[in-house]
């Protein structure tokens, strides 16, 4: 299956928070979209892998992807060697992306920046024909992402462009609900953490708010790029 944007997340939950508006609306616009998250957030306080393994099923029902799948690696410990970069590359071969969406460059969750060098990396590597992937046994031809945008994450970075989503905040929002073990709810006796209290729903719609007010619209999700922009005409970002 050729898809026209590949998300990846260092964990479940991290495509939805940081970029879940920008999902839906690019596949409300007739895009293929799918999810590769790294880890199954066995690390996490709350839950478990397996509950999140059926949170992550949710929310992707909830955004539309055509796919998502799970690399499995380890959760806090993945590091940006060869053997890991190997599988994202097998992964970008195998979908043939236009653009990549990754996480932060910097963040709180020290696997969110870890996860954005390696994806990027891997991204590059993928072009490189005598690097050599198989999948199923079958040799996989080179293929390099026209486009890799990282979305924002816990720190409140300078975005690079935003994406207006005022259309597409109530998807966000349910994708990131369908979450249950991760974020406020008054009945559970789980630790809380940060993403547990009461008002982070809230703040994730006040940040989409301010990113929006930054372009004269209702809701934006904002990202950041590693080279210079360009665009095909004065409306047109490509």
């Amino acid at each position: 299956m050729k898809l026209d944007i590949l998300v990846f997340g260092a964990h479940p939950d991290d495509a939805e928070l940081g970029a879940g508006g920008t999902i839906a609306k690019e596949i409300a616009l007739g895009k293929k979209v799918g999810i590769v998250d790294l880890t199954r957030g066995e690390l996490g306080t709350r839950g478990s892998a397996e509950i999140r393994d059926k949170e992550s099923a949710a929310a992707a029902i909830v955004l539309g992807v055509a796919v998502r799948e799970n690399l499995k690696f380890r959760d806090g410990f993945f590091v940006n060697d060869e053997t890991h970069q190997f599988e994202i590359i097998k992964m970008i071969r195998k979908y043939q992306p236009h653009t990549v969406l990754c996480n932060a460059i910097d963040d709180r969750h020290i696997d969110h920046g870890k996860g954005s060098k390696l994806v990027s990396d891997a991204c590059f590597l993928s072009g490189l024909r005598r690097i050599e992937t198989k999948i199923g046994g079958e040799n996989q031809v080179e293929w390099r992402p026209k486009l890799v945008y990282h979305y924002i994450q816990w720190k409140n970075l300078t975005p690079d462009f935003v994406v207006d989503i005022s259309d597409f905040i109530e998807f966000k929002t349910n994708a990131i609900l369908a979450y249950t073990s991760q974020f406020h709810d008054p009945n559970s006796n789980e630790p809380e953490t940060p993403i547990s209290s009461k008002t982070f729903i809230e703040s994730v719609h006040y940040r989409a708010k301010d990113l929006g007010r930054l372009i004269g619209v209702d809701y934006g999700e904002g990202f950041t790029v590693e080279r210079v922009i360009a665009v095909d005409s004065l409306e047109h970002l490509i």
